[in-house]
């Protein structure tokens, strides 16, 4: 036998607990912890958790825990109970509010749990004890290694443990394992529906209060998923077209884009975009991004105007800058992100015409992917 608690312990509202690490996480639920049981002085109902009451409302009462090895005698308590409890990880003897709290070093395992309280009246009549005045009633929790069983009232002696035995035979019985089940989908499916309501709602904020239809919803993030924002019908023929009208169509958006910045007219340049239409690798200074932009910048042969942003906020794009990406972006490997990144160089290069350069992107699909 060990004595892990002996002496004086301080109580708040008349309870004490004992919680074990890896239990239910504890909640302070009164009827939750005596719920199902004869016995309202030691809540045993709540896995991982003891709910123990005292006499006394506030201040110290005498108590002492022990742990044994197996069943120990009857120490002739005036209330006495039994409970089952069992021990996940650490188990503790905490005060109310965790003000303070003590090992029970107890192994892993399943427990019989016996709760014996003397002058539990005189507690009750006292109510608050003060530093200075004698101990009233006192309490003995004892521990040993038992199979789990019902719980019981062993003796009954104070009125005070009879209005608490009365309260925990007139609590409804806890739910079975089926209605715990049922509770758990229910709560798993309302957080589903609210997940789903939220991204729903999130969904139609983004595309402006009515979604696309599926095959543009599932575009990755990028820029052929922003560009649908702007023009659904003709994203939606392109996600639709064949990958070599789609290749096709790049290659297409990148020439008309150049030709309107007037790009396509300075050699390098043009050198660039029949590589490009060729299938072929684009050329040096291609090769590498950074030094093609700083000849883009430099090279006195580009001209430069200027054009009005999407947004209509801006009417100072340098408008070769503006399309330049658009030769990378019809490189790419994949040709819905190519179609992306060349549609939206070409959204701000041609400015306050681009619908009409929108029109003729879809007829020009159409007459690649229509049959002859």
């Amino acid at each position: 036998m060990r004595t892990v608690v002996h002496g004086d312990v301080h109580v708040h509202y008349g309870q004490l607990y004992v919680h074990s690490e890896g239990g239910e996480p504890f909640e302070g639920d009164l009827s939750a912890c005596f719920a199902g049981q004869r016995n309202g002085l030691c809540g045993a109902a709540v896995a991982g958790t003891l709910f123990l009451l005292t006499g006394l409302h506030t201040g110290e009462v005498g108590f002492t825990a022990e742990v044994h090895e197996t069943e120990p005698p009857d120490a002739g308590g005036e209330d006495v109970v039994e409970a089952s409890f069992r021990a996940e990880g650490r188990a503790m003897l905490v005060t109310w509010g965790g003000e303070d709290w003590w090992d029970l070093e107890l192994t892993p395992g399943d427990y019989r749990v016996r709760y014996s309280g003397t002058a539990m009246d005189a507690g009750r009549e006292q109510d608050t004890r003060v530093d200075g005045e004698p101990e009233r009633d006192r309490y003995l929790l004892q521990f040993w290694p038992a199979p789990p069983a019902p719980d019981a009232v062993v003796r009954q002696h104070s009125a005070a443990a009879a209005y608490w035995h009365d309260f925990a035979r007139k609590l409804p019985p806890p739910p079975t394992p089926s209605e715990l089940a049922a509770a758990e989908e229910a709560r798993q499916r309302a957080e589903a529906e609210a997940r789903a309501k939220a991204q729903h709602e999130r969904m139609l904020r983004e595309w402006g209060g009515t979604l696309p239809d599926e095959r543009i919803l599932a575009l990755r993030p990028g820029f052929l998923r922003e560009f649908a924002k702007q023009e659904r019908g003709l994203t939606g023929d392109l996600v639709a077209a064949p990958v070599e009208a789609q290749r096709a169509l790049a290659r297409w958006v990148a020439r008309r884009t150049f030709e309107r910045a007037g790009l396509d007219g300075v050699g390098w340049i043009a050198e660039g975009l029949r590589a490009l239409e060729d299938g072929r690798a684009l050329p040096p200074p291609f090769d590498d991004g950074n030094a093609a932009w700083e000849r883009l910048l430099s090279d006195p042969d580009v001209p430069h105007t200027l054009v009005r942003t999407p947004d209509g906020r801006h009417d100072n794009a340098l408008q070769q800058a503006m399309a330049f990406p658009a030769i990378f972006g019809a490189a790419e490997e994949d040709p819905l992100e190519a179609l992306g990144r060349t549609l939206s160089a070409a959204a701000v290069t041609f400015g306050d015409d681009r619908a009409a350069f929108f029109a003729a992107a879809r007829a020009e699909l159409t007459s690649r992917t229509d049959p002859p």
